[in-house]
């Protein structure tokens, strides 16, 4: 079973820089086809995507947050980290990793949607000076 796991700060100064890894067990975040993704929840708002990397490495973020957010990965420790530049109160969120999974119908002919089938425990970061 994957497990994931954020580690990294939980409080960050605005305008620095938010740095998070993500961890991953029992499964690579080379395998095909699965995306490594990044999710926040800010007190009394919704799930926000923010961006993942691929199994092969390409990356892809929301554009709303895409030129502060670099996503990479470490192939040697099985992990994937989010950088989230100039930081203000509004980023203060709980910050999620999870492995996301494309769902089709009709053995993949159509794209139905994406799954987010495992996740990390999350972790709070608090933007303050």
């Amino acid at each position: 079973q994957v497990q994931l796991q954020e580690s990294g700060p939980g409080l960050v100064k605005p305008s620095q820089t938010l740095s998070l890894a993500c961890t991953v067990s029992n499964g690579s975040i080379t395998t095909n086809y699965y995306y490594w993704t990044w999710i926040r929840q800010a007190p009394g708002k919704g799930l926000e995507w923010i961006g993942d990397i691929a199994y092969g490495g390409n990356t892809y973020a929301n554009p709303s947050l895409r030129s502060r957010t670099s996503i990479s990965r470490d192939t040697s420790k099985n992990q994937f980290t989010l950088q989230l530049s100039s930081v203000t109160p509004e980023d203060t969120a709980v910050y999620y990793c999870a492995r996301k999974t494309r769902e089709y119908y009709s053995g993949k002919l159509y794209f139905t949607g994406v799954r987010y089938d495992y996740w990390g425990q999350g972790t709070q970061v608090t933007v303050s000076s």
